[in-house]
């Protein structure tokens, strides 16, 4: 392991604000530039999204971790929520022409497009990003 942090955030909007301060730091920590740090950017945030509003449903007694470790050239981002789970297969695509103007489900496409490799765990509770450093 060559590097690893941790974001504990309440479930409540201004939360997600800390995220951007834990990208700005991996961004200094491992010097990767602003191409990937967009992507970075856009998938993080939909991640700890999910899990602050779909996941604990913004109660902010329940907790959201984000946990970024750097092992090689892998950045790895572990999202974790206390909710009550999901199954991503039943998100619709929204790609789909009936779901084209429905604003929801979007982030799991994006997350798919934007990292590496994606994997959910512990039913959905659990969401591994893996990003190949540039």
């Amino acid at each position: 392991m060559i590097y690893k942090t941790e974001l504990v955030l309440t479930s409540s909007y201004e939360e997600l604000e800390r995220v951007e301060n834990l990208l700005n730091d991996l961004q200094q920590t491992l010097g990767f530039d602003d191409d990937f740090y967009a992507r970075l950017m856009l998938t993080v945030s939909e991640a700890a999204t999910n899990a602050v509003v779909h996941g604990n449903d913004l109660d902010i007694d329940k907790k959201a971790i984000i946990i970024a470790e750097v092992t090689d050239s892998l950045l790895t981002i572990i999202t974790t929520d206390e909710g009550e789970g999901f199954d991503p297969e039943d998100v619709p695509s929204p790609l789909e022409e009936e779901n084209i103007l429905i604003p929801s489900g979007r982030g799991v496409f994006l997350m798919k497009e934007y990292a590496d490799e994606v994997e959910y765990q512990d039913e959905g509770r659990k969401l591994v990003l893996k990003f190949n450093l540039p």
